[in-house]
């Protein structure tokens, strides 16, 4: 299984050795590291042999693994039997369990985003949520993965959250019903003659339904379509094959992405095929501070392009690639092998992608009242070592936006349920080319469709 494709070409030791300095070095470099290896086995030792309680080899050298990882960077890690089958049946887009992305910061269980149409996302669960105990039982100071067993479970199974929400005086009681959730990656509808995309996940179905979401739209809507709202908000990634293939239906062609590799050279492009699905109508894409990886390969490929507007507010910021290495018939190794780069040369990492038209979600008060939890703020995140300064303003005066004074009463009482969407849905009606007028043709009657008419 992998989460990107990539090659790689490994100079053979016995040509390093021919470069001058190289065999002096190298030798210096693995007496340290031998060193260090025996430090490790010294302690390995002692643990196993002292230890007020016993401790199996296995446990010993599992932890140590785990350590070196987590030591890297938040996304590499050692997937044992259940971790690696966690990960097959989510890009495989069906598990059982309640339907919550989550990570663990400072002991505690936090919520990065509940999937659509999930028990999670009905019952309310927001993301930057912190789940604090399970079937009241104090799960803070815990690792990440038992409070995952505990969540997943038998479909129609109950189980209770407890949850802390920044702006609630008093925490929050959810019980939700386990089930088995079928993550439909991409749902489709038509709001008047806008055909709107909602992405919630990349597996490996993203691509194909994307796609066939496009032909839907224009099989219902012909030849009246005005343009495409591409909603990525709360979309935590996936797999970067199926974020290519994405950026493709709305691309007639070029780089959507590029892989860059620890060696200066070692780069990989991806580019669209030629075609664009959607026939050059406006694209709109939505982002929030829930949008990660894969979704900004997506919106900065579409940006980059001047293929679409992009609204709404700045990205999560991961511009890391994991790929999965198998271990063994049940164990693998996730880990960050390339940042990426979007078709300008912009790394995504730690900025993530700056809308073109900034809109908070004035109908969700407690969306502006939570701080977002972004790559930065993950502990040992990798450094952005591209600091791009452009397009930034010189001066901020701190007053509000006059075209964002609404208040959300105000937009509730005018039916107004997601502003960000409506806002998106009332701009592609301003950009949108106005329909072809009737074309009058010298003694014939006049043309009743919008169609030029032949001769």
């Amino acid at each position: 299984m992998r989460l990107s494709n990539h090659w790689k070409i490994v100079l053979p030791l016995a040509a390093l050795a021919l470069v001058p300095g190289y065999a002096a070095v190298q030798a210096a470099a693995e007496t340290d590291t031998y060193k260090e290896l025996d430090a490790l086995m010294d302690v390995f030792e002692r643990v196993r042999v002292i230890y007020v309680d016993k401790v199996d080899d296995k446990t010993l050298i599992r932890g140590a693994i785990n350590g070196m990882l987590a030591s890297l960077d938040p996304h590499s890690s050692y997937l044992d039997g259940r971790d690696y089958a966690n990960l097959k049946q989510t890009t495989d887009g069906e598990y059982t369990g309640l339907g919550l992305t989550v990570t663990s910061e400072d002991g505690a269980v936090k919520v990065i985003t509940p999937t659509d149409d999930t028990p999670a996302a009905r019952a309310g669960i927001k993301a930057g949520d912190y789940i604090t105990h399970l079937d009241d039982e104090l799960i803070y100071g815990g690792s990440l993965n038992e409070a995952v067993d505990k969540m997943r479970g038998t479909a129609g199974t109950k189980i209770k959250l407890t949850v802390v929400r920044q702006g609630e005086a008093k925490p929050l009681e959810f019980t939700l019903t386990r089930e088995v959730v079928v993550i439909r990656p991409v749902k489709w509808e038509t709001r008047g003659t806008v055909g709107v995309i909602r992405i919630s996940t990349f597996n490996n179905r993203t691509g194909d339904a994307t796609r066939a979401a496009v032909d839907g739209i224009k099989a219902k809507l012909g030849s009246s379509v005005a343009g495409y709202v591409v909603d990525l908000r709360s979309n935590p990634g996936g797999l970067l094959d199926e974020a290519i293939k994405v950026s493709d239906v709305f691309l007639e062609g070029g780089e959507v992405v590029s892989e860059r590799r620890r060696a200066k050279n070692d780069v990989d492009h991806y580019y669209a095929k030629p075609g664009d699905a959607t026939d050059g109508k406006p694209v709109l894409v939505l982002v929030d501070e829930g949008s990660a990886s894969a979704a900004e390969i997506v919106a900065g490929a579409l940006q980059d392009h001047r293929r679409a507007l992009v609204l709404g507010q700045r990205s999560f910021g991961k511009g890391s690639v994991q790929t999965v290495y198998p271990l063994s018939a049940d164990t693998a190794l996730r880990l960050t092998t390339a940042r990426y780069f979007t078709p300008s040369g912009r790394s995504v990492q730690e900025n993530g992608i700056d809308p073109d038209i900034q809109v908070p979600q004035l109908s969700d008060p407690r969306v502006s009242d939570r701080k977002p939890l972004r790559e930065a703020d993950l502990k040992k995140h990798l450094i952005n070592e591209i600091k791009d300064a452009t397009d930034k303003l010189v001066e901020q005066d701190g007053s509000p936006d006059p075209r964002f004074v609404a208040k959300a009463d105000d937009l509730k009482a005018k039916g107004v349920l997601d502003y960000q969407l409506d806002y998106a849905l009332r701009l592609i009606g301003r950009v949108a080319p106005p329909p072809l007028a009737p074309v009058q043709v010298a003694g014939a009657a006049p043309a009743v469709t919008g169609r030029p008419v032949s001769r």
